[in-house]
């Protein structure tokens, strides 16, 4: 089958296939003799399952290393685990990172409303310019 179809069934652009087979996550297909992408059935069950490691969040660079095991014969198992052992770190610390800067938007808010009833004769933009900026890693 040709992209569109592929894409069809696995629940992807097209787009995304290309740049998946640019980026080495997806071996280059077979070509037609008009130059088109084939895809049998097999190519559609790795698409699915390079679209289910990206919605899991983990990067490329872990997916064409399973992805290559996994073509070589090799179970990824353990790479997989590593990489969603990481994934799951990299979120804790972005729901930390997001606690903390809810209780700051938090925070800004009860300055800004103690003030609300001096509006528009006072702006609260100093309220922002006061407070410390703490740089996000």
């Amino acid at each position: 089958m040709r992209i569109g179809r592929a894409a069809e069934q696995a629940l992807l652009e097209t787009s995304t296939i290309r740049f998946y087979e640019s980026a080495g996550v997806l071996p280059e297909p077979v070509r037609s003799d008009a130059g088109y992408r084939v895809y049998d059935e097999p190519d559609i069950e790795l698409m699915r399952f390079v679209r289910r490691l990206r919605a899991l969040g983990l990067p490329l660079d872990d997916i064409r290393e399973i992805v290559h095991l996994r073509d070589s014969g090799v179970a990824p198992c353990q790479p997989v685990r590593d990489a969603i052992a990481r994934e799951a770190e990299a979120v804790d610390d972005r729901m930390a990172e997001l606690a903390r800067l809810r209780g700051e938007l938090r925070s800004l808010q009860k300055r800004m409303d103690s003030i609300v009833d001096q509006w528009p004769q006072v702006c609260v933009c100093h309220v922002i310019e006061d407070t410390k900026v703490r740089k996000r890693s």
